[in-house]
């Protein structure tokens, strides 16, 4: 049986908004890129794991655990940059100096700390099963952010966002719906050449728990993350 190539590409700039130089900020006792290293070197299903960044200390700090084959330009690592374009990137340079072409690459994103390495195997497993395009992580989300609970203000009167959604005033009648949690995106390298697409007309999603779910994006994000990982700790302790 044929052994797939299985590319984890860990996406992490050096510049942030939200929190200075997030990537390699302090997270109970490790820089915070440090547990996508981990989790993804954990994994049963990448075969090959490389970090892309522009700048030299993440970089540094990286080739302790992954490949760091190259230093991505700096036009490439702005906060607008879209992620396909840093996708492009790092295959063109593999393919170029190595003729190195995967066929399905899973993009980990250092600001997920709380993902282990089943949710990678998970994803890439449903990826393969559903023969899908793309798989993306998604969480609930909370009922008091269902579309049908949310309100717009109308010339100062208070308003449903969406029609009919005064049918749902209880929360156990409200629709279950999803959000992505930026956790895993997973793809075939074919739905990015044939279709310029990370996620290609077949996309299924991966459900994941909203514990797990943490997005590092500001300080709160920072405190509840450190809170959660005390908390498992505290529970393998025992």
């Amino acid at each position: 049986m044929r052994k797939y190539e299985i590319f984890g590409l860990i996406p992490a700039r050096g510049g942030s908004k939200g929190i200075p130089r997030k990537n390699m900020v302090m997270l109970a006792g490790k820089p915070l890129i440090q547990y996508t290293f981990e989790s993804a070197l954990e994994s049963s299903m990448l075969t090959r794991i490389i970090l892309s960044t522009d700048d030299e200390e993440i970089a540094e700090f990286g080739k302790k655990f992954v490949e760091v084959p190259f230093i991505r330009p700096k036009r490439l690592a702005s906060d607008s940059t879209p992620m396909i374009q840093v996708v492009r990137h790092a295959l063109g340079y593999l393919k170029s100096g190595e003729q190195y072409e995967p066929d399905y690459i899973a993009i980990l994103q250092p600001t997920s700390p709380l993902r282990k390495s089943h949710h990678i195997d998970e994803a890439i497993k449903l990826l393969m099963r559903k023969k899908a395009d793309s798989v993306v992580s998604v969480c609930v989300v909370p009922g008091q952010y269902n579309p049908f609970h949310v309100r717009k203000i109308v010339n100062g009167r208070l308003l449903p966002f969406l029609e009919n959604a005064e049918e749902y005033t209880s929360r156990q009648k409200l629709p279950r719906v999803y959000t992505r949690n930026g956790v895993i995106y997973c793809f075939k390298r074919e739905t990015l050449i044939k279709k310029n697409s990370l996620y290609g007309s077949y996309c299924c999603a991966y459900v994941m728990e909203r514990e797990v779910s943490i997005n590092i994006d500001s300080p709160t994000d920072l405190l509840l993350a450190e809170i959660i990982l005390g908390k498992n700790k505290s529970n393998n302790d025992i």
